[in-house]
């Protein structure tokens, strides 16, 4: 890197993806500034401050929310390449689509217009879902391996409001780049990952990661019979960085995924690990109906209830070969998911 190493704006730089994402930019030596909602949230703003202590650049944030109009302009000012992570991702399936698609969309729309009028932007990397592919609850065709050329349908009833809130907020950010004034074009590369697991760099973890916790701390008695196309975190940071510095990447989509894996699967590997440790982990499966029941009492259930009996695979072509990116062993990343959940404190260790 030159002394004029390119300015890279992170947007929701607290959240977990994106921490992993600074890390990686810092380490890369690139100049980072990063948009958090509140700076003086210190829960929030001190794994930041901690990934900067040993960087060549100092770690900028700025206060600015997808709602507001309010700080995006300083955010962008400067910047070559902005990488756009921040989303609203609920933990249990949201009541109305005022509660996610419109922050989703609208917030997408505010970002890119500060882009456009910042004059300095070469591309922006925008983090999608897999769900923008093809929704985990919506059955398959024919067995058949969803790619980059899919898209899902946001009128099915089928797809639920995060589906269609990533899918709504990733082609509005394809229609507005398509539409640009020349003079104000930049360019557009989007990651679709699927569900997210793998050690955290605070206590900011996802709801993906609950899967991990709620098998780890018996919250689960049972084991719903659902299955999960994973990924690891460390992947979903790199492919933001290749995407934002491979030229073959540019006006294209890539889906971060590794395995497709049943809940057992994943409760089988931690049982292994720590059982012999004193963990309890559940290794009997139960019936839809359970679950069915259930969920009229634990709201968390309607994430995971559609998904029973669909099997979803992601090509992961693209990944391999235009990000150069081999996705890690799947049973490491599991392990380490539980391991840093011990490390932060999410959850009592033995």
């Amino acid at each position: 890197m030159t002394t004029e190493s390119p300015r890279v704006l992170v947007t929701g730089a607290s959240g977990y993806i994106a921490l992993h994402i600074v890390n990686l930019l810092l380490k890369e030596g690139y100049r980072v500034r990063g948009t958090v909602r509140d700076l003086y949230n210190q829960a929030k703003i001190n794994p930041l401050k901690d990934l900067s202590l040993h960087s060549r650049y100092p770690l900028e944030l700025v206060e600015a929310d997808l709602i507001k109009d309010y700080g995006w302009e300083k955010a962008v000012k400067d910047c070559q390449f902005v990488i756009h992570v921040a989303s609203p991702c609920p933990d249990v399936h949201p009541e109305t689509a005022v509660d996610l698609i419109v922050p989703a969309v609208e917030g997408t729309k505010r970002i890119l217009r500060a882009c456009a009028h910042a004059g300095t932007v070469k591309r922006v990397v925008l983090t999608s879902s897999n769900a923008a592919v093809h929704g985990p609850s919506v059955p398959v065709e024919n067995n058949r391996v969803y790619n980059e050329e899919d898209w899902s349908d946001p009128s099915s009833s089928e797809l639920n409001i995060y589906g269609k809130s990533k899918t709504l907020a990733e082609k509005a950010a394809w229609e507005f780049v398509d539409q640009l004034e020349l003079d104000k074009k930049f360019e557009l590369a989007v990651i679709n990952p699927c569900i997210t697991i793998g050690p955290s760099l605070g206590k900011n973890v996802s709801s993906s990661v609950g899967v991990i916790l709620r098998l780890m701390n018996k919250s689960i008695p049972l084991i719903p019979p659902v299955s999960f196309s994973l990924c690891d975190v460390r992947d979903v940071a790199l492919a933001h960085i290749r995407a934002m510095t491979t030229p073959e990447a540019a006006g294209h989509r890539h889906l971060v995924a590794n395995v497709n894996i049943t809940m057992m699967e994943i409760a089988s590997i931690l049982h292994n690990e720590f059982a012999p440790q004193g963990y309890w982990i559940p290794t009997l499966t139960a019936p839809y109906s359970i679950f069915w029941i259930a969920s009229f009492f634990h709201r968390s259930l309607s994430f995971i209830l559609p998904r029973c009996g669909n099997i979803v695979r992601y090509s992961n072509e693209r990944l391999k070969n235009i990000l150069r990116i081999q996705p890690r062993n799947i049973n490491e990343t599991i392990l380490e998911t539980a391991y840093s959940l011990l490390e932060q404190k999410i959850l009592s260790k033995m």
